[in-house]
């Protein structure tokens, strides 16, 4: 390092300790908590350090007094090549007996040989199951990662934890975690303090078990009603959107000013455009790789990212897809996926401000061989081992395609422990060492703004107490009540007097009704009333593919023969009928929307959050995050790019009625 580097970091250093509050009131220096298990800790005077490196002193980057930046260049100083690349790997937490990564306990064996050989230093955890367990599995990993030559911690992500519904590969299942209405539950209240109290609670949840690192929030827009993501966005307002992604972000960065100690880094997703996909196909999936922008709509779609740039976000994910007929600076986008787009990239960087980490999504530098592309032969079960996202550069070498990513503004490749594919992109002079540096320090710089280097570790004894919280789940509770959105209501039948009533359920529990003074029957013949929870329709148009047969595809209307609709009929022809409508994607309501007594929508909520809906205890607070529309002829007329643009909705954007 040279004498001005170093006479830069000792006066940033003194700007730290005069900025932050590293002194009590009587100027005394105060050390942040230490945790260590596999290090020694040294002192300077009174003050003690984690010796990281083993070497017997205090290195700068050891040294918690300085500005996290100034200790990332010092470490950089002392990393391999090797290890430099570990660090822009974003890998998958191997799971012990379990698929994907999924299970209940770590193969530390596997995690070892990620954390010493390939020097991965970041990883996706997909562990379900008690919450002291998961924080003591977590423990263990940084156990490892402390014992490596530089105790560089780890950082350990989730996608979301706190919601009913979850897609594999896009969710974890709530388990013990808070339960929350999602994401449109939560727009439908229009309420941002809402938003940001949920934030704040998973943030402290996440701390808990030892997770860092968000994978959310979703910023895509609902403007393609096929399309199977729509549940993890705020809807198809930008404006309102914008609003809540900058709440998010607050709550779980814990601040409007970036990282902390506190923090939980947020990584604001899919840059950008991912919600306008042509005929609602999913980018996971070969055959829809497009999303499309022929009317020149793209800075609607990047509205909801600013809400994030606002809040400083630390991370933002590019979307997987190629923007067909978009248009940046005048000029067409490049036809590949936004992680390999210079173009996209260097607008996030440029026009918008963004100085955080980009990640990509997983698995865009993997091969996509003839299954992939083609879906799998007929008789096979579709599995993850053909699983590649390289959309526009399918015919680049590996190598090349990290190269790609890498120069065009990725700093972390999401999905992937193959840190020798980038090494040899760098001895080969496809990436400049400029460039991995740079990638390097942000990625660095985070966690020491985070407090890692000083304290990985979690009280795994204690996770249970944070996690289970009775007064967490009280509040996600009323969240679920206040996001409700009641449709239709004839002859004021909510709130219901319910007292002796006799009623016949379908996908509730008849231990929650019976608590509100109602008698469930075992059939329509003997009730007096049904309550019926039923979910939005959807097709398995391309079953051949491993994510086309998870995800909800094709038509949104109920069709004939449909078993819930069949049922809606029935008992609304019979007596009064209230209907729970489960909306991942905007659903045709058209058939039974005035056959029925009322009609209720929901985002993910509790059979005891309906009931005490129905019964008057609280009431629906909720407005539609998305229009509703009345066909699927006007659904398949309108601009997939384009906000609430059919032609005769059923039930328009805001809609909402309440029981005054």
């Amino acid at each position: 390092m040279t004498t001005k580097k170093i006479a830069g970091i000792a006066f940033l250093s003194l700007l730290s300790l005069l900025s932050t509050n590293a002194f009590s009131p009587k100027g005394k220096i105060i050390a942040p908590k230490l945790s260590e298990r596999s290090v020694k800790l040294i002192r300077v005077g009174v003050l003690p350090f984690k010796d990281l490196n083993k070497n017997g002193k205090l290195d700068p980057y050891e040294d918690w007094r300085l500005a996290p930046k100034q200790r990332a260049l010092s470490l950089l100083q002392q990393m391999t090549p090797e290890e430099k690349v570990g660090v822009m790997m974003h890998g998958t937490a191997p799971a012990g007996g379990g698929a994907a990564g999924m299970g209940s306990h770590y193969d530390l064996t596997q995690a070892a040989r990620l954390i010493r050989d390939a020097k991965v230093n970041t990883f996706i955890t997909r562990l379900s199951g008690n919450a002291n367990d998961l924080a003591a599995e977590n423990n263990k990993l940084q156990e490892i990662a402390e014992g490596q030559r530089l105790g560089i911690p780890l950082t350990i992500s989730t996608d979301p934890r706190n919601q009913f519904r979850f897609t594999v590969r896009a969710g974890v299942a709530a388990g013990s975690f808070s339960q929350w209405p999602g994401p449109l539950g939560l727009a439908a209240v229009h309420d941002s303090a809402l938003t940001r109290r949920f934030a704040d609670i998973a943030r402290q949840e996440y701390l808990a078990v030892g997770i860092r690192e968000a994978l959310s929030p979703q910023a895509d827009l609902a403007t393609e009603p096929r399309w199977s993501r729509i549940d993890g966005t705020f809807g198809e307002d930008a404006e309102l959107a914008k609003q809540m992604v900058g709440a998010y972000v607050e709550g779980f960065q814990h601040g409007k000013d970036g990282l902390n100690r506190t923090s939980v880094l947020t990584v604001v997703k899919h840059w950008v455009g991912y919600g306008a996909q042509k005929n609602g196909f999913d980018s996971h999936n070969a055959y829809g790789r497009f999303a499309v922008f022929p009317n020149g709509n793209l800075d609607y779609h990047i509205l909801p990212f600013t809400g994030a740039f606002a809040a400083k976000v630390a991370g933002v994910m590019p979307t997987y897809s190629i923007l067909e007929d978009a248009r940046v600076d005048g000029k067409p986008v490049e036809q590949v996926g936004a992680g390999f787009n210079a173009q996209l990239l260097t607008l996030l960087r440029r026009s918008y401000g963004f100085n955080g980490v980009i990640v990509s999504d997983w698995a865009i530098t993997n091969d996509c061989s003839d299954i992939c592309w083609s879906g799998f032969p007929a008789g096979q079960k579709p599995n993850f081992s053909a699983v590649g996202m390289p959309w526009g550069v399918e015919k680049l070498s590996k190598e090349d395609r990290f190269a790609k990513a890498v120069n065009a503004g990725v700093d972390q490749i999401g999905g992937t422990e193959d840190s020798s594919v980038l090494l040899a992109a760098v001895r080969s002079h496809k990436i400049s060492q400029d460039r991995i540096d740079d990638a390097v320090v942000r990625i660095l710089t985070q966690k020491f703004q985070q407090g890692l280097f000083e304290d990985p570790y979690v009280d795994s004894g204690n996770a249970v107490n944070v996690v289970d919280s009775e007064k967490f789940q009280a509040e996600a509770l009323n969240a679920q009540r206040r996001s409700f959105t009641l449709l239709e209501n004839k002859d004021k039948l909510l709130p219901l007097n319910g007292a002796g009533k006799r009623v016949f359920l379908y996908q509730v529990d008849p231990r929650v009704v019976s608590q509100y003074g109602l008698t469930v029957v075992e059939n329509l013949d003997g009730a007096d009333l049904a309550i019926l929870r039923v979910s939005a329709p959807f097709e398995t148009l391309h079953p051949n593919f491993l994510f086309g047969s998870m995800q909800h595809e094709g038509s949104l209307d109920f069709p004939d023969w449909n078993r819930e609709y069949q049922l809606i009929a029935v008992a609304a022809s019979k007596m009064p009928t209230i209907v729970s409508v489960y909306l991942d994607r905007p659903a045709i309501l058209s058939k039974f929307n005035e056959k029925v007594g009322a009609l209720l929508v929901n985002f993910g909520a509790s059979d005891r959050a309906l009931l005490d809906v129905v019964t008057g205890k609280a009431k629906p607070e909720g407005r539609l995050p998305f229009e509703l529309p009345s066909s699927m002829q006007e659904v398949e007329a309108q601009s997939s790019e384009v906000p609430h643009d059919t032609a005769h909705p059923l039930y328009k954007l805001g809609f909402g009625l309440s029981y005054q």
